[in-house]
């Protein structure tokens, strides 16, 4: 059995049980991890936020990020406690001012338009301008020891590219495809010079403590594959490369939301994980990049009030036609991707942990939860066969 003897675990302690599923081990049980870690759902979280009412505040001040980061661990015990933090953290470290505005999103003060603008922008330096993110996951560390993995995560350089040039969000990304398509040498230098601060801070979180980081390339899917292998590609292969130059043994789990289009060209990025979203059928992802690569799946349950029964319908197939008896080994995991909405049934979160740590064996199940601002109706939904659901029948 693996060891680790580094200062938060010691030695003769195996290694956490997500680390050992994303590396194909044999497991006893599927690891489960909630990537929103927390939310409108948790009740804790929302009286912290009348206290602290800024994203950045809560997320850029140790005690808040670490407080936040282990509230669903506390009372879930899920096997991955995720930072809390958010992928546009890093930008002030680069000379670009932003700010998180609730009901607005974020808001970059000085888009960024011309060469000029690109060469504005700094190194990251997060010893100086994020150690916060650092103290946080080292005590992170600390509190969850060897029971489950800590995690971090940052955007990709196209995704923090559409942020910057557009100045927020955006629903087309109009701005950020004219400057690819008609000023190249702007773009490529602006991709460029946050592919650097990307990889600098992968590596500052390793250091730190992350035993897993997740690279989220939320908006990549805007745009077409061929586009995709200029535009986006080479940059997510260079993150990889060059983080693993460093630290071979950090597991990178690479997530582009739209990704079905572009499975085969994410896998040659070297990632050690290919995040799938919901639209992506676990069986057509393994069939199209093999035995080898390691899939996180995603089975999306967009109930926002159910009853506990709800997700265990749900949850009893949720391997689908991957699950096993571990013994063939494939390095494979599975996320349930689950939109939490207000208001939620309290029980919901604890039973689904529950009941898929009980499932049958595989090689790795993944819990993701996250939120949506929307409000739905509440609804019951029933399997009606091994491969069909009945989506919602209203109470």
């Amino acid at each position: 059995m693996d060891t680790v003897t580094d200062a938060t675990t010691g030695p003769g302690v195996t290694d956490p049980l997500m680390l050992r599923a994303i590396r194909g081990d044999k497991v006893e049980r599927p690891p489960i991890w909630m990537m929103r870690q927390a939310g409108r759902y948790m009740k804790i979280y929302q009286d912290l936020c009348k206290k602290h009412p800024t994203f950045r505040e809560r997320s850029e001040t140790v005690d808040l990020a670490v407080e936040i980061s282990l509230q669903p661990w506390n009372a879930f015990k899920p096997d991955g406690v995720i930072l809390f933090s958010d992928i546009l953290t890093p930008l002030a470290g680069m000379n670009i001012e932003f700010d998180i505005v609730k009901g607005t999103g974020p808001i970059i003060m000085d888009p960024v338009r011309s060469m000029a603008d690109v060469q504005k922008i700094t190194p990251l330096d997060p010893t100086k301008s994020v150690s916060f993110v650092g103290e946080s996951l080292q005590i992170l560390r600390k509190e969850v020891g060897n029971d489950a993995t800590v995690l971090g995560f940052v955007g990709a350089p196209f995704t923090l590219a559409s942020y910057i040039v557009e100045g927020g969000t955006s629903s087309h990304y109009k701005v950020i495809k004219k400057m690819a398509f008609d000023e190249p040498a702007v773009y490529h230098a602006l991709l460029n010079s946050i592919t650097d601060s990307v990889i600098t801070y992968v590596k500052y979180q390793a250091d730190s403590g992350a035993q897993v980081v997740q690279i989220f390339d939320s908006w990549a899917s805007e745009f077409a594959p061929s586009d995709f292998d200029k535009y986006c590609l080479p940059y997510l292969t260079r993150i990889v490369q060059e983080v693993k130059l460093t630290h071979p043994d950090l597991p990178l789990i690479l997530y582009a939301s739209g990704c079905g289009g572009l499975l085969e060209r994410l896998a040659t990025t070297g990632a050690d994980v290919i995040s799938l979203d919901g639209t992506v059928d676990m069986a057509d992802a393994r069939a199209r990049l093999g035995p080898e690569q390691a899939v996180q799946g995603t089975h999306c349950f967009a109930f926002p009030n159910p009853k506990p029964p709800c997700f265990t319908s749900n949850a009893g197939d949720c391997g689908g036609p991957i699950t096993g008896d571990c013994s063939d080994r494939l390095p494979r995991l599975l996320s349930i991707h689950c939109p939490i909405h207000i208001p939620i049934t309290p029980p919901c979160c604890p039973h689904i942990v529950q009941y898929t740590s009980n499932t049958r064996p595989t090689n790795g199940l993944t819990l993701f939860f996250s939120e949506k601002k929307a409000t739905w109706t509440p609804c019951i939904c029933s399997r009606t066969n091994s491969s069909s659901w009945t989506r919602c029948t209203t109470r």
